[in-house]
């Protein structure tokens, strides 16, 4: 699969400006900004990453102007009822209620972030584009600014096409007529009454109009330019988009020159075969400690050699073995290329560099992904 070169300039014109990037979640929802910003800088413009605390030292590593905004909507990673939804899935009455009160409370929590979005805006007078995820609603910023919102939908499912069913969901194959419709829910999870009261009562702008889809429209009712942030060549393109919707490839990272693998990480690779990674990335259930024992068990009857990311808290480290080593986090860059394969959770950037790196994936999903 060719790997294609990672983001361009968004759309924004040729004069330089300053670009103001939102971004809340996980790793997998805010590095892909960060990639963007530098791809920004490198067109000359000024980008600002508006994120959570953890990633101003990785924007400072890169030279990127960063702003720090809550970081409630990752917080109810860790709350128990949400480790209960992981564990258990989405499927059936109890999942769907209880992953729809999960939904319900992230809408109230995104309201701290956004405002934080917008006072930073505020103190940025000369933004002329904010560009934020397809699930972060930092486009009433933008049109509290008058300025253009530029959304970027970081997986396949957010922008409806008759060509192929809603992947963000776990959906039947249906009849083609009926593709639309599996974007429903997607389209629910786009109206929230404490986002649009937050819009008109602290932001001062009027409702949004032009019905379920508002969120792709400014408020002249024009669509809003979209970046598909994954390849052509994972899900295609419907012409019918045009030009208001462009997948521009993957997103990634340049590589980081200032780090150094460990010397117990460089050893492990050096003294045999290709090991495979395991990496859950952020994403933790409270079944994290019997994980050590499944991925212990799952490498003694492959036969193969494993490092072990323990991330966020997906694996808990296990006790030192000779065909297992446990670390806490590499660039995925550095690390894929030198392994026989990869088993992860699924989240996009993941997928993205072991795609780059020509490795095989096996997947073990976490929620959304």
């Amino acid at each position: 699969m060719p790997k294609e070169s990672g983001p361009a300039s968004p759309g924004i014109g040729i004069r330089p400006r300053k670009v103001l990037l939102a971004a809340c979640g996980t790793s997998e929802d805010v590095r892909p900004f960060l990639a963007l910003a530098v791809a920004l800088r490198r067109h000359g413009h000024t980008p600002l990453l508006a994120a959570p605390p953890p990633y101003a030292s990785e924007a400072a590593a890169y030279g990127v102007d960063f702003a720090s905004i809550d970081d409630g909507p990752t917080r109810i990673l860790d709350e128990p009822e949400t480790r209960r939804i992981i564990d258990n899935g989405l499927l059936g009455v109890r999942g769907n209620i209880a992953a729809a009160r999960t939904v319900a409370r992230l809408k109230k929590l995104l309201i701290p972030s956004l405002q934080d979005v917008a006072a930073i805006a505020h103190d940025h007078g000369d933004v002329a584009a904010v560009v934020h995820s397809a699930a972060f609603p930092a486009q009433h910023v933008a049109d509290m600014l008058e300025v253009p919102a530029v959304v970027v939908a970081l997986q396949p499912g957010w922008i409806p096409t008759d060509e192929f069913p809603c992947s963000l969901l776990p959906l039947p194959r249906v009849p083609r007529f009926l593709n639309r419709s599996t974007y429903a829910v997607v389209t629910a999870t786009q109206r929230s009454r404490e986002v649009e009261r937050w819009r008109t009562t602290e932001l001062g702008l009027t409702a949004r109009r032009y019905g379920a889809r508002g969120w792709l429209r400014d408020p002249e009712g024009k669509r809003r330019l979209v970046l598909q942030s994954f390849s052509r060549h994972v899900m295609p393109v419907d012409p019918v988009w045009g030009d208001a919707v462009r997948t521009t490839g993957f997103w990634f990272m340049p590589a980081r020159h200032d780090w150094t693998p460990p010397a117990e990480l460089t050893r492990f690779l050096d003294e045999g075969p290709a090991p495979v990674c395991i990496d859950f990335g952020s994403m933790s259930d409270t079944w994290a400690p019997s994980y050590n024992a499944l991925v212990l068990e799952a490498v003694r009857l492959s036969g193969v050699r494993a490092v072990v990311a323990t991330g966020r808290g997906g694996i808990e480290p296990s006790p030192p073995s000779r065909n297992v080593l446990t670390i806490d986090a590499a660039p995925h860059d550095w690390l894929f290329p030198r392994t026989a394969a990869v088993v992860h959770h699924g989240g996009p950037s993941t997928v993205a560099a072991a795609l780059a790196a020509g490795r095989p994936q096996v997947l073990c999903p976490h929620m959304g992904d």
